[in-house]
């Protein structure tokens, strides 16, 4: 029995060995070298990415930013340094870290430019994206550095590289940091910039990690007390640039579980016959709901909110926000639930109220996605809805407790709240 398991450990060892397809350890490092160097053609090459990138991220699109993400050379000289620690090349890292400083600037530099002179200045959801980095971002780039580091040193390389560009994103963080330092929005340049770094560390680690299991022959002797400096030195960056994304991820987690509460606790407490939710938010220590057509009364409220607790929500204050959509509407929902209305009439009145159920989903789905971007955009708002009205668009916007918005600012915000609903005749109220 117990040879047979050895035979199976061996068999199992050469089966996922990546020895046997390893590429020429000279052909690799010149490969590597190539690869890290930016002037002539790849700093052109490089500048037009940013380019691409920075059109496809100012009008939201993202087939454009994966066009540009897999003609960029960026990610050349960050292998380079994950290589080069990795067989102690002191000069191919000096090499490496010089020119990555380089494509970093002119990336940097040439997205700010675009921004600064670009018409289009709105913040879209695909900029936005990468504001905020988490530990997936982290898990992302070393995954992506591994398969990268194993594409450039092993015989069958397959489509690999145009994947790793794409799922790593190197362009989009440079290019809103651009867009940050263009609009003087440092929270959107240090987010950027610092998803750019965890990039940059976790696929050079990978591309480390990935030499010493390949077992590469160290260019240079080093001593066992300076790599034992290195060592430290490497694991003392990963877990400097692991802490804020493993914070950024818990507090996500967090915000997605109380949502789905919150989404939860509105559906079975908060929505009898006739009555629609237009936008639910938990903000702060505050559960603010907002509901048109049959009221919700104070006895139901009460309940509910003795209710909070049974879904993790008990620190929370219930604020319910409302406004009567006419009786027609209420009639009309009452009409669609009872099963005994079959005549010809009723059923032209329950077509129409699917099709105003299915825009108030619309209205749902548009305030969360509205909220999102006018608390990045405007720091005094804290969330809006928006629903329909006896037949009007209406936004509701609600301000965070102790901002104000000067007059400029509120003609912005309600301007761009225009623009982004798509209606020049929206009724807004601000709370």
């Amino acid at each position: 029995m117990s040879i047979k398991l050895t035979n199976f450990k061996r068999a199992l060892i050469k089966y996922f060995s990546l020895l046997h397809d390893k590429e020429d350890e000279r052909s690799v490092t010149e490969l590597v070298r190539a690869g890290s160097v930016f002037r002539g053609t790849n700093l052109w090459i490089l500048m037009f990415a940013i380019l691409i990138a920075s059109l496809g991220l100012n009008v939201n699109s993202t087939a454009v930013i994966i066009g540009a993400m897999l003609i960029s050379p960026l990610m050349g000289p960050i292998i380079g340094m994950g290589f080069a620690v990795g067989v102690s090349d002191m000069e191919m890292l000096k090499l490496a870290l010089k020119n990555y400083g380089v494509a970093t600037l002119i990336s940097v530099v040439t997205a700010t430019l675009y921004f600064f002179l670009s018409p289009l200045n709105e913040a879209q959801s695909e900029l936005l994206a990468r504001t905020s980095p988490t530990l997936y971002d982290v898990m992302i780039a070393f995954f992506g550095g591994a398969a990268g580091v194993l594409a450039l040193t092993c015989k069958s390389k397959g489509q690999v590289i145009p994947g790793v560009a794409i799922a790593t994103a190197l362009m989009p963080p440079l290019c809103t940091a651009g867009y940050g330092l263009a609009t003087a929005q440092w929270s959107y340049f240090f987010g950027a910039f610092y998803l750019f770094f965890i990039n940059t560390v976790f696929i050079a680690t990978a591309t480390f990690l990935g030499v010493k299991l390949l077992r590469f022959h160290a260019v240079q002797h080093v001593d066992t007390e300076a790599a034992r400096r290195g060592r430290r030195a490497i694991t003392f960056v990963v877990v400097l640039t692991l802490i804020p994304a493993a914070i950024m991820t818990v507090n996500i987690v967090k915000e997605d579980v109380q949502e789905n509460s919150v989404k939860q606790f509105v559906k079975a407490e908060l929505s009898p016959v006739g009555t629609q939710i237009l936008s639910s938010q938990a903000v702060r220590d505050t559960l603010r709901v907002v509901a048109v057509g049959n009221e919700i009364t104070d006895e139901e409220i009460a309940e509910a909110r003795g209710r909070l607790k049974f879904y993790g929500l008990g620190s929370l204050q219930l604020h319910v926000i409302q406004a009567s959509n006419g009786a027609s509407f209420a009639l009309a929902a009452a009409q669609l639930s009872s099963a005994e209305q079959t005549n010809t009439l009723l059923s032209g009145q329950v077509a129409e109220l699917q099709r105003q159920l299915a825009s108030y989903t619309a209205y749902d789905t548009l305030s969360k996605n509205i909220s999102e971007e006018a608390r990045a955009l405007f720091p005094a708002v804290e969330g809006v809805a928006v629903g329909c009205l006896a037949g009007k668009t209406v936004a509701l916007a609600t301000r965070r407790e102790g901002h104000t918005m000067t007059a400029d600012a509120s003609g912005k915000f309600q301007n761009w709240l225009r623009i982004r609903v798509q209606d020049e005749k929206l009724e807004i109220i601000v709370k």
